[in-house]
């Protein structure tokens, strides 16, 4: 049996990590940091950070905008700093102005203001501070610096307009005019931009047999339409407006939504399992995160889909979803499953004092020996409220202490994993029954590494024989919407026939599609897709006739060898 003093022993061997002084860009929730520029032997960027991190549209009175201009190589501000600060979204400049500071970190009050009236929104925006002396145009404010325990009585410049009125994903572009001396001008502008997403809480309802339920989507990138609710598999859709050309794709860190359903409705109880879909394609596990403990009362389930996972989508459905203006989101509830779990707190690294961090590792008891098990950390603070934009390391190891594996994250400069909303899983391969050890070294939250709740710690748990190799099966996929947007384009000749034959290859392919028993014919010299398969399309998206009369065209065309699917 461990002896839980060695286990600190170890895990400080393991995770004995260099100072974590970033030098790369990261996305948190309210915070971004941009890619370095080398500036007079330095790497320097800017770190743009909203107070609070998690804000929603209608909740917010004001917000503080910090910029920070610093040095990578030594985690060190530059002084006496020209900012010009831009706020962008959905493509419209909502403002633009200097400002000026004194050690290398600038705040700004946010004010939201509603009811602009001009054609341009950036025209209702309105800046306060006073023009420095020496940075002409700059705004200032002399007094108390600010810091991250005094921003409601610190000297800071104010802006006051439509900004945060919407819900999505706001740009925040700053340029370094001038730095080290207010009168030092650079003669080539230092230019970043960071990327904060603000929520928007839709309202909507589901109507059973016997009561109607309230379901809330809080949007974190744009307003969502669409909302289904399919009895018959409780699944639940919704789509937004997204860009899925590849240059753009390319800039998108996470996409992120929450699906907040009653506990009390059957199929979205407490100990639920879950599966997501976008566009059709089943995402990854670890995309999918299920909250129970924010509230007694509902259960939170997180779209959480990283860039890594919008790039399989695209690679998946090929060219076609490229000009697919829209995504598509399905959860779909699994049975419920008997977790087990273990808990322990963590303790700093110095005195071994405990540090205001508990740790709950979680996982379906059908898994064991033999099975890749999707473990599911999960991060609490003193009052057990979920521990957000947590970044950390962890390791499996078993009774002979040999390291099965330990996740670092991706960049050696910037490590740890994050858990943005305190939660977050992982899948190792547990190779055989026994007694096996988890190690967690929480390195602190947000891009700062706040070390408030870092600390180490250990669990064991023992795992035994696998009861089932795999999840339960959903019952067959509902043709997504992207589908439909499609055979529109096609029959409106906005794409060609190639693009749309190749999403209903996929489809068919993916038994998304369900065609009956077809012979794949040889083919004619023309190949031409007739009219009315075009017109069936065009009627098919309108919905002026059902599925089957659309899968007869594509019977069709797989019959006279027009299109073929591969097995």
């Amino acid at each position: 049996m461990y002896n839980k003093f060695a286990l600190f022993i170890t895990i400080i061997g393991i995770f004995t990590i260099p100072a974590l002084i970033p030098d790369v860009s990261g996305h948190g929730l309210g915070g971004d940091q941009a890619p370095p520029i080398s500036f007079g032997g330095m790497e320097v960027t800017v770190r743009t950070e909203l107070t609070p991190s998690d804000i929603t549209v209608g909740e917010l009175k004001s917000a503080n905008m910090q910029i920070r201009f610093f040095d990578t190589l030594t985690d060190t501000n530059l002084d006496k700093v020209t900012y010009r600060v831009e706020v962008w979204h959905s493509g419209e400049l909502l403002a633009r102005n200097l400002f000026y500071d004194l050690d290398g970190r600038l705040d700004v009050k946010l004010t939201p203001k509603a009811d602009c009236n001009k054609d341009n929104l950036h025209q209702c925006t309105v800046y306060y501070g006073s023009e420095h002396v020496s940075a002409p145009g700059a705004l200032f404010v002399q007094g108390a610096e600010c810091n991250d325990d005094n921003l409601d009585v610190c000297a800071r410049p104010g802006i006051t307009g439509p900004i945060f009125l919407e819900g999505g994903l706001y740009q925040i572009r700053v340029d370094i005019e001038a730095a080290t001396s207010p009168k030092t001008v650079l003669a080539n502008l230092l230019s970043y931009e960071t990327f904060v997403s603000v929520a928007q809480d839709q309202n909507f309802m589901i109507q059973t047999a016997n009561a109607e339920v309230p379901v809330v989507i809080k949007t974190y990138y744009d307003e969502v339409d669409n909302f289904k609710f399919d009895q018959s598999d409780n699944s639940i859709s919704f789509d937004m407006p997204f860009d899925w050309s590849p240059d753009y794709v390319d800039l998108v860190q996470v996409v992120h939504e929450e699906v907040r359903v009653p506990k009390t409705f059957a199929p979205y109880a407490e100990g639920k399992q879950f599966k997501g879909y976008v566009n059709g394609i089943e995402i990854d596990q670890r995309a999918l995160l299920n909250d129970p403990y924010s509230y007694d009362d509902t259960n939170i389930v997180h779209f959480l889909i990283t860039n890594q996972e919008l790039k399989k989508i695209n690679e998946t459905l090929g060219e076609s979803n490229y000009d697919n203006p829209k995504m598509d989101l399905k959860l779909v509830p699994l049975s419920a499953v008997e977790k087990q779990s273990t808990e322990f707190y963590l303790v700093d690294t110095t005195n071994y004092e405990p540090v205001p961090t508990t740790v709950n590792i979680s996982w379906d008891g059908n898994y064991g020996a033999g099975d890749e098990i999707p473990f599911e950390i999960t991060f609490f603070d003193e009052y057990r409220e979920l521990i957000r934009d947590m970044r950390y390391v962890i390791s499996f190891i078993d009774e002979n202490d040999k390291v099965l594996e330990t996740f670092m994250g991706n960049d050696p400069q910037m490590p740890g994993i994050v858990a943005t909303e305190g939660i977050d899983v992982k899948k190792i391969y547990v190779p055989s029954q026994g007694v096996y050890r988890i190690d967690i070294r929480a390195l602190g939250t947000g891009l700062a590494y706040d070390e408030t709740y870092a600390g180490i710690g250990s669990g064991i748990i023992e795992l035994g024989p696998s009861l089932a190799k795999t999840l339960p099966d959903t019952k067959p996929t509902a043709i997504p919407n992207w589908i439909k947007n499609n055979a529109e384009w096609w029959a409106a000749g906005q794409i060609d026939d190639g693009s749309f034959v190749q999403g209903i290859q996929y489809l068919v392919k993916e038994d998304i599609l369900k065609i009956p028993p077809t012979s794949q014919g040889q083919g004619t010299s023309s190949n031409e897709i007739p009219a009315w398969i075009k017109n069936n399309a065009g009627w098919w998206a309108e919905g002026a006739i059902d599925d089957d009369s659309f899968i007869q065209g594509i019977q069709f065309l797989i019959k006279e060898g027009i299109m073929r699917v591969q097995s």
